[in-house]
């Protein structure tokens, strides 16, 4: 019998939160809206590449343990240390008033103490610091962000615009 396969949740969209003094922000129901029903639970990381905070939900965040597992052979101190670095993160649940806590070790990293931005990245949430976000933003964009997009995603596919 084959192994059912988790679903991976498609999360979409930029809200604006706040932080509690507790380290709980309410889960935008823009956001909620889009999970299964009854995924209640999250898994959240440091993220590798930014400062900010990856929010899985959990069945997604599984998907992704699976596939790592594949790839990486556990006998081998560089694959094994890629999968600890890649799978430490907490499992959170939304509360009754659908609140999640943001563990304080890694509150510390987005360093902020009230305003939060989620950004989804379509299979997770990026959590940023609200000052952080905006200054991320604020940097000069990449003037040919055009070619670029075209030499990563494929060079043959065109714009939806331009058919």
């Amino acid at each position: 019998m084959k192994k059912k396969q988790p679903k991976m949740s498609l999360i979409l969209g930029k809200e604006y939160c706040k932080i509690d003094s507790n380290g709980r922000f309410k889960f935008p129901i823009a956001l909620k809206r889009q999970l299964e029903d009854g995924d209640n639970r999250f898994v959240i990381r440091q993220s590798l590449y930014a400062k900010c905070l990856e929010l899985w939900t959990y069945s997604s965040f599984q998907a992704e343990v699976e596939q790592l597992q594949k790839k990486l052979n556990p006998y081998k101190i560089e694959d094994r240390k890629i999968l600890r670095k890649l799978t430490d993160g907490n499992i959170i649940e939304l509360d009754t008033n659908d609140r999640l806590l943001i563990p304080a070790e890694q509150k510390d990293r987005i360093k902020s103490t009230k305003d939060i931005v989620l950004q989804s990245t379509g299979n997770y949430i990026e959590i940023w610091a609200y000052d952080t976000y905006n200054e991320m933003n604020a940097e000069t964009p990449d003037p040919d962000f055009a070619t670029m997009i075209d030499e990563r995603l494929g060079g043959e596919a065109s714009c939806p615009a331009e058919e």
